[in-house]
């Protein structure tokens, strides 16, 4: 065989398998055998045909004009980027970022927890004995109090009294505080201010236009002691406090004319119905028609921006708030029952849990600051702080009871000391509802020795009636079935008519269409 015969297999299998190598860096080396079971790459598969052939050929004419074969060398394949990147298999289920997690979508426990208390907070009104308590309490409180001050009215708030009507006006511009009375100094506007007080707490005891009345009895208060702050005994300042909040709350749900009335229309034959309610829209545009004629009289203490009981909120705006609150509450019940009545039944019930709130923590407070006061005194360390008062004849309306008392000296000590104890204690035990209860009788007791001893009892009924907002609803049930089954013996008539609006139960508070 020629050698050029032999050769041309060769150098076409080199060249071969160097245009191979060229394509893919996994090509054979030269004069290897081929892999012809393998499937064809992605590369391969781009070489061209006809080109692999005319280098066949080249190199076949090539050999055959040499003598001797040229020494073959194994060709280094280069190594080419190939075009197609390469792809990675997706990482497994379990590795990947957020797998096994909640899917957003879902409520997490703090949001359903946000969730229950926002629907509890606007979903009921709490505590609606305690709201009667606290009504019943206060506003028997300042008519007891004006009425046994009728006699003194004019010595006490009147024009002509010691502290004259110009010292008043004064003494307001530097405090900023409210008061109708220094709008005349006329003997009959003083009388009329001070009757329409007692007439508004009367009615707010029994519970007749709670919402209503609740304006007047803190306008009343304010106006009274605002007129001459050097007369109270202490009990005025809690009275003063819980006027305001009584403004916020529904304290007519139960045991209450309102109540009653409210009961008596859900018995009626169309109860969804609301009633017309004839009282309650005459007493609401002869209040904004009154409102309206101070206001455009430019009377003191009316001023929109200024000073109020909110920080750039004046009364007369605070007033204007109310009297659109009441009228469009009205409004809304009779004309548009739907989501609007919803929507404002919401705030009304989230006002109502608030000001509740504040009360309780308002108590907490006096006895708190009142106990830790006491621990800096020197005669509450030392146990005979008790001691003295009972040797004033201003304290003493029992002189003989006083002395017999004053003069135990382990008495005395145990009293000081156990006030002290029991006023620090007592807004810690809050969420211990056995010790809470134990503390509460202690303080009601601690409060009616005051009342007997010291002769002070319209303190200790104004702070009697602050512990009531603690005072656990099953008690509060038993004493108002307690006291309807009395009235049910002294009036049997009544008792036969169904007419009570004591037994309200709890939880379910009564609506009331009045302004």
């Amino acid at each position: 065989m020629p050698p050029q015969a032999a050769g041309e297999p060769a150098a076409a299998g080199s060249r071969a398998n160097a245009t191979d190598g060229a394509a893919t860096p996994d090509a054979p080396a030269a004069g290897s055998r081929p892999d012809t079971g393998s499937p064809a790459t992605p590369a391969d598969a781009r070489v061209p045909a006809p080109s692999i052939a005319a280098d066949s050929s080249n190199t076949t004419a090539a050999s055959s004009t040499t003598d001797t074969p040229p020494p073959t060398t194994p060709a280094t394949p280069a190594p080419t980027k190939s075009a197609w990147p390469a792809l990675t298999p997706p990482p497994p289920a379990a590795s990947r970022p957020g797998a096994g997690k909640r899917p957003r979508s879902e409520e997490t426990r703090i949001e359903r927890a946000f969730g229950h208390a926002f629907r509890r907070v606007t979903g009921s009104a709490f505590a609606p004995y305690q709201s009667a308590v606290i009504r019943i309490g206060f506003a028997a409180t300042w008519l007891f109090f004006l009425l046994r001050e009728w006699p003194n009215r004019q010595e006490l708030y009147g024009p002509h009294g010691p502290w004259s009507g110009d010292m008043a006006r004064r003494l307001l511009a530097d405090n900023q505080a409210f008061s109708v009375l220094t709008w005349s100094d006329g003997r009959g506007w003083f009388e009329l201010v001070y009757t329409l007080a007692i007439l508004s707490s009367a009615l707010l005891l029994v519970g007749w236009r709670t919402r209503t009345m609740s304006v007047l009895f803190m306008v009343g208060v304010l106006s009274l002691q605002n007129r001459s702050i050097f007369i109270g005994d202490g009990g005025d300042n809690v009275i003063h406090l819980m006027a305001i909040y009584l403004v916020l709350t529904r304290c007519g749900q139960v045991w209450s004319l309102d109540a009653r009335r409210a009961a008596k229309r859900g018995q009626g034959a169309d109860p969804g119905l609301p009633e017309r309610d004839i009282t309650g829209v005459v007493l609401w545009a002869v209040l904004g028609l009154s409102l309206a004629v101070a206001q455009v009289m430019g009377l003191s203490g009316l001023s929109w921006f200024g000073a109020g009981p909110f920080p750039g909120v004046g009364w007369g705006l605070t007033l204007w708030i109310l009297w659109c609150a009441h009228g469009a509450w009205w409004a809304v019940r009779r004309y548009a029952p739907g989501e609007p009545r919803v929507v404002l039944d919401m705030l009304g019930k989230l006002a109502h849990n608030g000001a509740m709130l504040v009360i309780v923590v308002e108590v907490c407070l006096i006895y708190a600051t009142a106990g830790w006061y006491k621990i800096q005194g020197s005669r509450w360390q030392d146990g005979t702080a008790v001691y003295y008062p009972m040797h004033l004849d201003y304290f003493s309306p029992w002189p003989d009871l006083s002395r017999l008392l004053a003069d135990n000296g382990l008495m005395i000590m145990l009293i000081t000391y156990g006030t002290v104890i029991v006023q620090v204690a007592f807004p810690f035990t809050l969420f211990n509802r056995r010790l809470k209860n134990v503390l509460l009788v202690v303080m009601i007791c601690e409060h009616l020795s005051i009342a007997f001893l010291l002769g002070l009892p319209f303190f200790s009924l104004a702070m009697i009636t602050a512990d009531a907002v603690f005072l656990p609803t099953v008690f509060l049930v038993w004493l108002g079935a307690r006291v309807c089954a009395v009235r049910d013996r002294v009036l049997p008539r009544r008792a036969r008519d169904g007419e009570s609006g004591m037994t309200a139960p709890a939880g379910a508070p009564s609506e009331v269409s009045a302004p």
